[in-house]
């Protein structure tokens, strides 16, 4: 189920730089996948989104987020990520993620605060040092 939304929610990126491959998509998610470190947003029966949070010496790393496209552009992104900065403000570390470069992920993470580190392939690094965007 969650390996769907994944799936789903990378679509439009993947299509965007040719790579949309479904069974990779899938693959690529549940090799890495645990449930352990993974949070799960609900809505009465419904799941509107997941994310990955591991927790490193010196940050934490924000990983497999997604949030159902029915759900997107309400808010929902935007107050799971300032929730998970407050975290790590209280624990005095920074946040890590990795973003399409095609992806509007990029945008978005940057509107909350987020620095552009560098470029690897198709990915974006980027992190957060307990500094909010003005």
């Amino acid at each position: 189920m969650l390996a769907e939304l994944r799936v789903e929610a990378m679509r439009p990126s993947l299509e965007a730089i040719n790579r949309f491959d479904p069974i990779r998509a899938r693959e690529r998610f549940l090799s890495t996948f645990t449930d352990k470190e993974t949070f799960i947003l609900c809505s009465q029966d419904e799941i509107v989104g997941f994310y990955v949070l591991r927790d490193f010496p010196t940050y934490l790393y924000l990983d497999h987020f997604y949030i159902n496209n029915k759900f997107q552009g309400k808010g929902v992104g935007k107050e799971i990520v300032k929730r998970i900065q407050q975290k790590a403000r209280l624990l005095g570390k920074a946040i890590r993620l990795i973003a399409l470069k095609a992806s509007p992920a990029n945008d978005f993470y940057r509107a909350l605060g987020f620095i552009f580190e560098r470029a690897e392939g198709v990915d974006n690094h980027y992190m957060w040092a307990g500094v909010d965007a003005e």
